[in-house]
C-alpha cells in the first residue's frame, strides 16, 4: 500500500531509571545505546506519576490522572478507582477502526473493568488484565489464614524485616535462566504477533510490557556477575538525612532502608544494574526481530518505561512518594529510519507518557483525541521546537497509603507541594540531586511564588481536584488566585 503508516512497536519496562541507559552509565545496556545511535534519545521524559497504574493508564490515554481518575493500584482492596472515567479514549480506539492491528503482550494494568480487546488491542499475551480487586473482607481473611509468628533468624543479606508482615528482599540470586523468566514469554508472543502483523498489507502496532526491572532484583548468577559491587559508588544523594524533607520520606529510611549497611546498598545497585542488563537481552531479541522482519525502515521501535526506581537514591527505594528524579525520569529511546533525520540526537525537551497518544494518533495520520499531552513528531526533525513546554507536572493522590503531592518543574527549579507535610523547592541549577530544600529560604520566596503559579495554572488547565479553598486543606504557600489574577 502506498504511503502507508508505519509500524509501531514499544517496548515498555517497568521501574526503569531513566539513567541506566544513557552513554557513559556503568550499567550495560548495548541495545539500548545502539537504538539512541540510530534514532532519538529523550533526556527529559517523564511520568505524570511515578506509579505503575496511573502511569499506564497516562500511557493509553493522553490524559492526567484528574482525567482518566486512576490514582493507584487497581486490583487491590485499597484503589480509588478501578475503571477509567467515562469518555476518556485510548488511541488504540481510533487505531482500530482505521484498520490496524494491535496486539498487547505484557503488563496492562490501567482498568480492573476493561481488558485490553475493549479497546481495540488483540490480547496476545496480556497480564495485569481486568478482574475484580480484593475485597477488604478477602484481604483480611487471606491474612489470617496465612498468620504466622515472625521468625527470629537473623537478618539475611538483602532482606527487609518487616515485623507483622514478614520479611522481603530488595535483592537476591535465582537459578533460573533469562529464558525461564515470564516476561521472555513476553517478547517472545510479542514476536510472533509481529510475524503474522508482517504479513498483512496494513499497518500494525505491538505493546511489549514485561515487568522487568520491577524490585525486588532477583536475578540470575550471570548478570551479578557483570558487575562488582565493590568497586559502585554510593549514589551522590545516599548521604542526604531528608531532615529537611517530609517526614514520610524520613520514616520510609528509617523504617525499612537504614537495615541495609552502604555495602548491601551496592550489591543492591549492583543487582538492579544486571537486572536492567537482562532488561537490554529482552529489548535485544525485539530489536533482531524488527530487522529480520525487514520492516526496520518503517518502523517506529521505541524503548521506555512506565517510571523509575530510587535505588538508593536519597537512601530510598521503589517509586511513589516522594517526586524526587530518579522515580519520576523514565527512558525514552525511539529510532524510525524513514521519518527521524540527523539520528544520534539528544532531546533536551520536557516530554511525558500523555505525550504518546497524539504521537502515535499523528504518525498514523488519524484523528486526534482529547489529551493533555501534544504530539512528539516535531522532534522527529530538530531538537527546537517552536511553543513547546518549558516545564514538566507531576499529580500524585498515594499509593496504598493516600498523600496528596503536585510538582512543578522547570529547568532550573521544582517546587514539590505536600498536602501531608511541608513543600520542597530545589534550585536544581545548583543541586542536581535535590539535596537542599530551600522552602523557607527567604531569597527564593519569588521563585516559590511563580512555581506556585505555574502549578495553579497547570491544575486549571486540567481541572485538577486539588482547589478547595477550606482553611484545612488550603494549604499550599500561594493559592490558585496568584495564577487566576493575571489572566
Amino acid at each position: 500500500m502506498a504511503n502507508r503508516p508505519p509500524n509501531i512497536v514499544v517496548f515498555m519496562s517497568d521501574q526503569e531509571q531513566a539513567q541506566v541507559v544513557k552513554k557513559g552509565h556503568p550499567c550495560i545496556t548495548p541495545v539500548a545505546e545502539k537504538l539512541a545511535e540510530e534514532g532519538i534519545l529523550f533526556d527529559r521524559c517523564y511520568t505524570p506519576t511515578a506509579h505503575s497504574c496511573p502511569a499506564r493508564a497516562c500511557y493509553f490515554t493522553g490524559l492526567y490522572p484528574c482525567h482518566h481518575g486512576i490514582y493507584n493500584n487497581i486490583l487491590t482492596h485499597t484503589s480509588i478507582a478501578g475503571a477509567i472515567n467515562p469518555g476518556c479514549r485510548m488511541f488504540s480506539e481510533n487505531m482500530r477502526e482505521a484498520g490496524w492491528n494491535l496486539g498487547i503482550t505484557g503488563k496492562w494494568h490501567c482498568s480492573r473493568t476493561e481488558n485490553p480487546e475493549d479497546r481495540g488491542w488483540e490480547d496476545v499475551a496480556a497480564t495485569s488484565t481486568a478482574r475484580g480487586a480484593v475485597t477488604p473482607e478477602e484481604f483480611w481473611r487471606k491474612q489470617k489464614e496465612t498468620a504466622k509468628p515472625d521468625s527470629d533468624e537473623p537478618r539475611k543479606r538483602g532482606e527487609i524485616i518487616m515485623p507483622g508482615y514478614g520479611r522481603r528482599p530488595i535483592y537476591g540470586i535465582t537459578d533460573r535462566n533469562l529464558e525461564d523468566y515470564h516476561d521472555y514469554q513476553v517478547v517472545t508472543k510479542a514476536i510472533e504477533a509481529m510475524e503474522r502483523y508482517a504479513k498483512e498489507d496494513k499497518p500494525f502496532f505491538v505493546h511489549c510490557g514485561p515487568v522487568s526491572p520491577h524490585d525486588a532484583y532477583v536475578i540470575p548468577q550471570k548478570y551479578a556477575d557483570m558487575y562488582d559491587a565493590t568497586k559502585i559508588d554510593l549514589p551522590p544523594n545516599y548521604h542526604d538525612d531528608l531532615q529537611d524533607k517530609p517526614r514520610i520520606y524520613q520514616r520510609h529510611r528509617k523504617q525499612l532502608w537504614s537495615q541495609l549497611s552502604d555495602e548491601e546498598v551496592k550489591e543492591s545497585i549492583a543487582h538492579y544494574w544486571g537486572f536492567c542488563t537482562l532488561v537490554d537481552d529482552l529489548r535485544k531479541m525485539l530489536y533482531d526481530a524488527v530487522d529480520d522482519l525487514g520492516i526496520r525502515d518503517n518502523t517506529i521501535l521505541i524503548f521506555m518505561s512506565d517510571h523509575g526506581d530510587y535505588v538508593g537514591a536519597h537512601g530510598l527505594y521503589c517509586k511513589g512518594v516522594p517526586a524526587f528524579d530518579e522515580a519520576v525520569r523514565v527512558p525514552f529511546i525511539a529510532r524510525w529510519p524513514e521519518g527521524i533525520e540527523n539520528p544520534g540526537r539528544v532531546v533536551d525537551e520536557f516530554v511525558t507518557l500523555c505525550d504518546f497518544p497524539p504521537t502515535f494518533l499523528e504518525v498514523a495520520g488519524l484523528e486526534q483525541n482529547k489529551t493533555s499531552g501534544a504530539s512528539m513528531v516535531p522532534f522527529f526533525k530538530s531538537n527546537e521546537v517552536d511553543g513547546w513546554t518549558q516545564e514538566f507536572h507531576t499529580h500524585f493522590n498515594g499509593v496504598e497509603l493516600y498523600y496528596t503531592q503536585r510538582s512543578v518543574m522547570t529547568k532550573e527549579y521544582k517546587y514539590v507541594f505536600n498536602g501531608f507535610d511541608f513543600d520542597e523547592l530545589y534550585d536544581l541549577k545548583k543541586d542536581p540531586y535535590e539535596m537542599k530544600n530551600l522552602i523557607d529560604d527567604p531569597d527564593y520566596e519569588d521563585i516559590k511564588r511563580d512555581m506556585c503559579k505555574r502549578m495553579w495554572k497547570f491544575s486549571c488547565k486540567e481541572n485538577d481536584i486539588i482547589g478547595n479553598p477550606y482553611f484545612t486543606v488550603a494549604l499550599a504557600p500561594y493559592g490558585p488566585k496568584v495564577a487566576l489574577l493575571d489572566e
